[in-house]
């Protein structure tokens, strides 16, 4: 009894429930609904992660060596963010700042990557039932077994059935709403058996499941936005006037064109090179890596930057504008609002410029040379993101929003050339990227750059309409740049008493993380109010942010870049 208590009671679970039980605390009345999705949601993650645990099945996947399932927090994590989100925009559209609207596509959308989280859980539950070595928790009486699953799975459709009526009552435009939930769901579950095939050992479950439900609801809100400028006969006006009726800034416009067209592009690029090996009558898939010659990797190469730059001058554009309207080609209204002020966006970029170059050449001559723990070294990277993003973030807010989604779009054009091995550069960018590598990474897909990346943005494109919490857009600079480096440098040097019997994190670490954090908030927000912010952040939930998210960064083994700004921006918002 003592040991099953301890495994239902670990640090990361502890931490994950009280991280819930804050953001519960704060549900207006108007969000009960929500609030009772995210906590089925929740005890279905908390089940089926201690199901795994005595389970096997799951194994099958090739999870990241070292890494705990995360089930729980990767279920938790995008639908509390959400519920966060919903939180806040609800006190907006009581003072009158946003109008219904936009709440009511939160709403959806929040129903959209909460059945993304759900039906991929469904989906481990069958596998776990239904392998040879499952315990006696889940195949105690399969029937039983499949009735109480059953009667849980009528209950939440149920919940989000009442939640969505509220809008548009019962009738054609709730079925349409929840066809599209489903249809959400069906996605995550296809995709997160494709992701933990393609890549093997390069997530965990939780990770896996984050970046799934992630990525179905971005291509969701993408289709949502197409169709509603389509006015499609298959759908009535006044349904996709609810589902996506408010404009967009264009800044939001071209980020999601460019991202999602290079998210698609290897798909494509592939079907392109097998009809390419085709016609000029190449040697099998099998072969081809042994005996190709250096004309045809040159070929190979052309032909990938020939569809890279259709994709991005013309195909992605074409998109942006039909959907925006923009009046000239989106590239060059790009270059149009860089030099509405000049003298402020082209010293930023300047700025930016010298750091990384000065950056990226010491830190890999340090690599090369020197006997630093590679894990203070990338520690280093993450004080880099500070000294970048901290002045724009202030000064130039965005124009940040649109450096974040050029930075990772050139992230990503450089992974999938170190992927696919494109000449002349994927040899050099694969070995440069392997001196700042760690075990998170794999052979298949570095993932490093891109979660601190997206660990800083995030918080920020997700501000970007309303915010009434001046913090909440620095949640990722705050915990990552500031709390996670301090919390390993101090922890590294100084370090003595374990925060548990299985981590390498230290107590004397999470404490110095914790106080940085808190004295870069105490510097940062008088400085925002000189600026014209209006502070509304009240010092003992913020208090209570910066602890659990330092106690996160503690006790979890998931990738912490990925998970803990998520969090400290939904407890910052409330």
């Amino acid at each position: 009894m003592a040991t099953s208590a301890v495994s239902l009671f670990n640090g990361e679970r502890t931490v994950v429930v009280l991280f819930l039980t804050r953001i519960l605390f704060c549900i207006p009345k108007s969000l009960y609904y929500e609030s009772l999705g995210l906590c089925l949601l929740a005890f279905a993650g908390l089940f089926i992660e201690i199901s795994a645990e005595n389970s096997s099945s799951l194994n099958q996947f090739k999870p990241r060596p070292g890494a705990s399932s995360g089930i729980l927090l990767g279920a938790v994590t995008l639908p509390s963010v959400m519920l966060s989100r919903l939180i806040q925009l609800s006190r907006a559209v009581e003072s009158k700042d946003i109008g219904p609207q936009e709440l009511d596509y939160l709403i959806v959308q929040y129903w959209a990557v909460s059945a993304t989280c759900f039906g991929v859980l469904l989906f481990l539950c069958c596998l776990i039932r239904h392998s040879t070595n499952a315990t006696s928790l889940l195949r105690f009486r399969s029937s039983h077994g499949t009735e109480i699953s059953l009667l849980y799975m009528s209950v939440y459709v149920a919940v989000c059935c009442f939640s969505l009526a509220r809008q548009s009552d019962f009738g054609s435009h709730l079925a349409m709403k929840l066809f599209w939930v489903f249809c959400h769901g069906l996605a995550a579950v296809k995709l997160i058996q494709h992701f933990l095939h393609a890549f093997p050992s390069c997530a965990s479950i939780g990770e896996a499941l984050l970046v799934t439900s992630g990525l179905v609801l971005y291509f969701g809100d993408m289709t949502a936005y197409t169709l509603a400028k389509l006015n499609t006969f298959l759908i009535s006006r006044e349904l996709l006037s609810e589902l996506y009726g408010f404009k967009r800034s264009e800044i939001i416009t071209i980020i999601q064109g460019f991202l999602i067209s290079l998210l698609v592009f290897p798909v494509f690029y592939g079907f392109f090179l097998r009809i390419y090996h085709q016609l000029s009558g190449w040697i099998s898939p099998q072969t081809r890596a042994a005996e190709e010659t250096d004309s045809k990797v040159i070929e190979r190469s052309l032909l990938f930057y020939a569809s890279l730059i259709v994709t991005l001058v013309m195909n992605a554009p074409a998109w942006m504008q039909f959907v925006q309207g923009f009046h000239h080609h989106p590239l060059l209204w790009i270059l149009n609002f860089v030099f509405e002020e000049p003298l402020k966006r082209l010293a930023l970029c300047i700025y930016w410029v010298s750091v990384i170059c000065a950056s990226v050449l010491r830190f890999y001559n340090i690599s090369k040379s020197s006997k630093i723990e590679r894990i203070l070294l990338r520690k280093y990277y993450h004080l880099v993101a500070v000294l970048m993003f901290s002045p724009a973030l202030i000064f130039q807010s965005s124009f940040l929003d649109l450096a974040f989604g050029a930075a990772l779009a050139v992230f990503l054009i450089l992974e999938i050339v170190r992927v696919w091995k494109i000449w002349p550069l994927g040899k050099h960018i694969n070995q440069f990227m392997n001196a700042f590598t760690d075990h998170r990474d794999s052979e298949f897909l570095i993932v490093s750059h891109f979660s601190l990346l997206l660990g800083c943005a995030l918080p920020k494109w997700l501000s970007t309409d309303f915010n009434d919490r001046p913090l909440a857009p620095f949640a990722g600079i705050l915990s990552l740049g500031i709390g996670d480096t301090m919390a390993s440098m101090v922890g590294y040097k100084y370090g003595v008493l374990r925060c548990s019997k299985t981590g390498k994190k230290t107590i004397e670490g999470t404490a110095a993380g914790i106080t940085s954090v808190l004295a870069a908030c105490s510097v940062l927000l008088p400085l925002l109010a000189s600026t014209g912010f209006i502070i509304s952040q009240h010092w003992i939930s913020l208090l209570i942010a910066v602890t659990a998210s330092g106690l996160l960064e503690a006790y979890t083994a998931q990738l912490d870049n990925a998970f803990i700004p998520l969090v400290f921006y939904s407890l910052l918002c409330l």
